[in-house]
């Protein structure tokens, strides 16, 4: 009988040559395998960037039980500090992002967000077209509004008669003199003064910044503290009597304390409007689109409103609300209570006159008898070269302090990324 069996040589050959073709496919298997991952994870995720305490826990969670679609969720306090980490981070990182209307102006004119595309987001329909059509973005094309509130004035009937106090000017008064909180918010701190003082919440001239600024200095004596998430806490505790707060935020604080009213001041209220955008790098711009018209189905809008007190754009949400809610002027106010009220604006070349005279109030640096652009330019700082010479991206953190505090900034914005 011919011996069929292969030579040890052969077979040893034969053994390797399987081996090698194993090893291959495991190699092929694994790659594909963490390449359907990889995608499978990309297809699962949507990477938001809103306001502290805006989305409640349960809403997120009710989306991704829904979708599938895991919710990386991180949060800001401030627009400033949103426009600046999306600008260095070139409109990557993040998927939604929540700005306010001028800053969103602010994300389209430098190509940081990308249009919507409509039929994705079938539940814009619930939406007031009183809040659509904004100047900054007409048309929605950019942007679809979440929620919108004004800035007016809370304080304790403790300490000052309810109806003695109405209006933005009346913060001035000496009995309030080391009883009031001040927003640490610039725009809006600047808003009040300029309101104050019969001029418009987004006056540009160096003339009516520097009357604001004069009313803010003045009014500094009687300020016990600068804050922007602590004045409920201030509030309630009676560190302080009076003070501007957001509506939502007020009507949390009511329901820890019913010594506190609110009113609208008779110069108008500083108002905003928060919306959901894109980024122009997001990586998962089908998900954002989903999270985004999940948002905006009315009995979700209603689990935000009961949760943070804020007003909501949704219609057909408003009506849902409970009657209490429903008709409370504080929540849902009307033209009457928003008489002479304005949206905060861009304001152009007159920004970082804005900031400077910000610092010098916060760190008492002006000179005696200077005009605010002496002071500037005394500072290294002219308004009239300013602009053009530094990136729109680093006003939040341009100040009179120079290169330290902008060196200090940006790195607090690495670690943070």
């Amino acid at each position: 009988m011919k011996n069929t069996m292969p030579r040890p040589e052969a077979r040893k050959t034969g053994l390797t040559l399987f081996v090698l073709c194993a090893f291959c496919l495991l190699l092929v298997f694994l790659s594909a395998s963490g390449e359907a991952k990889a995608a499978a994870q990309d297809a699962g995720e949507v990477v938001v960037y809103n306001w502290s305490e805006y989305i409640p826990q349960e809403v997120l969670d009710q989306f991704t039980a829904e979708t599938g679609i895991k919710v990386i969720y991180s949060t800001f306090e401030t627009n400033e500090a949103m426009y600046a980490k999306i600008k260095l981070m070139q409109g990557k990182g993040y998927d939604v992002v929540v700005p306010s209307g001028y800053f969103l102006e602010q994300l389209r004119k430098e190509n940081l967000i990308q249009e919507l595309d409509h039929a994705k987001l079938a539940n814009m329909v619930n939406l007031d077209p009183k809040m659509m059509d904004q100047a900054y973005d007409p048309g929605n094309k950019f942007s679809v509004p979440y929620m919108w509130g004004a800035a007016g004035l809370a304080y304790n009937t403790k300490y000052i008669p309810k109806g003695s106090l109405t209006k933005w000017a009346d913060l001035a008064r000496p009995e309030y003199k080391g009883k009031v909180i001040l927003t640490d918010d610039l725009r809006d701190a600047f808003g009040l003064a300029l309101k104050a003082i019969g001029l418009s919440t987004n006056a540009s001239s160096e003339e009516d910044i520097k009357k604001a600024y004069e009313f803010l200095k003045e009014l500094k004596s009687s300020v016990r503290v600068f804050d922007l998430t602590a004045i409920k806490q201030a509030l309630i505790t009676e560190e302080v009597w009076v003070g501007p707060i957001w509506n939502g935020d007020f009507l949390v604080a009511q329901e820890e304390s019913d010594d506190l009213a609110y009113v609208f001041p008779e110069e108008g209220a500083i108002l905003w409007l928060d919306s959901f955008v894109i980024l122009k790098g997001a990586a998962n711009v089908d998900n954002a689109h989903t999270f985004i018209n999940f948002m905006l189905r009315p009995e979700i809008a209603v689990k935000c409103v009961e949760e943070y007190k804020y007003s909501t754009p949704n219609l057909r949400a408003i009506d849902l609300l409970p009657e209490e809610m429903r008709n409370n002027r504080i929540l849902n106010p009307g033209p009457e209570e928003l008489k002479n009220s304005e949206y905060p604006g861009g304001v152009g070349p007159a920004l970082p006159i804005y900031e400077q005279s910000w610092e010098m109030l916060k760190t008492n640096q002006e000179g005696q008898g200077d005009s605010l652009s002496g002071v500037l330019n005394k500072k290294g700082v002219s308004p009239l070269v300013f602009l053009p010479q530094t990136p729109s991206f680093l006003y939040p953190f341009v100040r009179v302090s120079g290169l330290g505090r902008l060196v200090t900034a940006l790195a607090g914005l690495w670690f943070a990324v």
